[in-house]
Parts: structure tokens; sequence; C-alpha cells
């Protein structure tokens, strides 16, 4: 997690020192005037589950998360509100893939369960940034969106007992984060860190109430760290 967030960091300072110049040459000076912008994003991710049980038996009983790094990929339709507020909606795919681990099952096929998700999300943003500093602007963001989990097996009349660990499909969360704007010569590119937090409960429990698998936990939610670079 840590190299996650570190990685680009390091790479958003080396683009901000390249970009400072005393009296640097301004690119694209027409370019956040617009009504209406356009752009792609591409990036990864790494996502964990919060788990709400509905009782705590001590951390031996814990669940435990392997986590991944997945992509990003999503298209951006921005209206300027005025020069430090624009509206953003980005509808985007985000992939990733996440085991859980159950300690103390007997059978050793039931204390692992590898939970795909394929996200469909549309998010409405509200992107506040500072005054145009030459060929820079720092900014953070933040807002609500609606995500469909197209792997979530919600549908499906299998369950952990088969080895299904079902989740719902349509959920809401909200999006916090920061990025700053550079303005090349012929476009501008914009790399940000965000914080994503699912707010409605992800779990379809198993049939069987006692079920080791779901039966102590009350909800559990996804949050996530995104990292994405934006063309416009």
């Amino acid at each position: 997690m840590k190299r996650t967030i570190v990685i680009p960091l390091l790479l958003l300072g080396h683009l901000v020192m390249a970009q400072f110049n005393e009296k640097p040459v301004i690119n694209l000076e027409n370019e956040d005037k617009k009504f209406l912008n356009w752009g792609y994003f591409l990036g990864f991710n790494q996502m964990d589950f919060k788990f709400d049980y509905k009782e705590h038996l001590g951390p031996n009983t814990d669940i435990l998360v392997d986590k991944s790094i997945g992509f990003n990929v999503g298209l951006i339709g921005e209206m300027r509100i005025n020069e430090f507020l624009d509206l953003r909606f980005e509808p985007g795919l985000h992939y990733n893939s996440r085991i859980l681990g159950y300690r103390g099952l007997p059978n050793e096929n039931d204390r692992l369960r590898e939970l795909k998700s394929t996200y469909i999300n549309f998010p409405l943003l509200l992107k506040v940034s500072t005054r145009r500093i030459g060929n820079w602007k720092p900014f953070i963001i933040g807002g609500g969106s609606v995500s469909m989990n197209l792997g979530s097996n919600e549908d499906s009349l299998d369950d952990n007992s088969t080895g299904t660990f079902r989740l719902k499909k349509n959920n809401f969360a909200y999006e916090l984060g920061f990025g700053i704007d550079l303005y090349t010569e012929y476009f501008k590119f914009s790399p940000s860190i965000r914080g994503v937090f699912f707010i409605s409960d992800e779990l379809v429990p198993d049939e069987d109430p006692n079920s080791p698998w779901t039966g102590n936990i009350n909800a559990m939610y996804t949050r996530g760290i995104f990292v994405n670079f934006t063309f416009e």
C-alpha cells in the first residue's frame, strides 16, 4: 500500500519541478475557459474490504484480505462553473481481484475465496482548483458515485457451500482526492490520488444463517485507493 502511494507522489513531484520556471512559456492558455471539456483517464487501484461483524470473537477469527493491484480506464466530461469550480462526470471501468482468507476451517479448499470484481462506475464530482500558477494548478476533488459490479454473482443460486461468494451488483460510494493539472504544449495532463469508500453493504449472505463464511458478517464495504492519469 505504501509503494502504491509513494511512487505516484515521486512522479508527481518530478513533473511539478519540470513545469516550474521563473518565466514559463504559458501552454494552452485558453484551455480552462471552455464551458465543456472532454478527456480520458488511465490508472490503477488497490481495494480492500471493511467488515462489520455481528460478534467480534477475537483477532484470530477476523477475515483476512489479500489485496492486489487492479486497473482503471474511463472517460471524462467536464462542465466549467467558474475559474475555480468544475463539475465532472467520469464513467469508467475498475477491475480488481481480492482473496478472502478464513482461518480455522478444517477443509483447506474452504479457507480461501477469490472475488474478482469489475465495477462500472458513474461518479459525479466537484473539482475545486487554485488559481493557475504558470503551467500547473493543484486541485481537490470529491463527490458521490454509483457502481455496478459485473462480477457480483448476486443472482447465482449457488453460495459458499458450493464455492461461490456473492456480492450485491449495485452500490453507492463517495470519493475524495487531490491532484495537479500540468499544462503541456499539446494537452493537459493531470495525475491524481483518490480514496473511494462504499456506503452500501455489498454482502449477499449464504442461505445457511450459521455459514462459516458469512454467518458472522453484518455488513461489508469496499474501500480503495485509485491513482489516475488524466489526459484532456
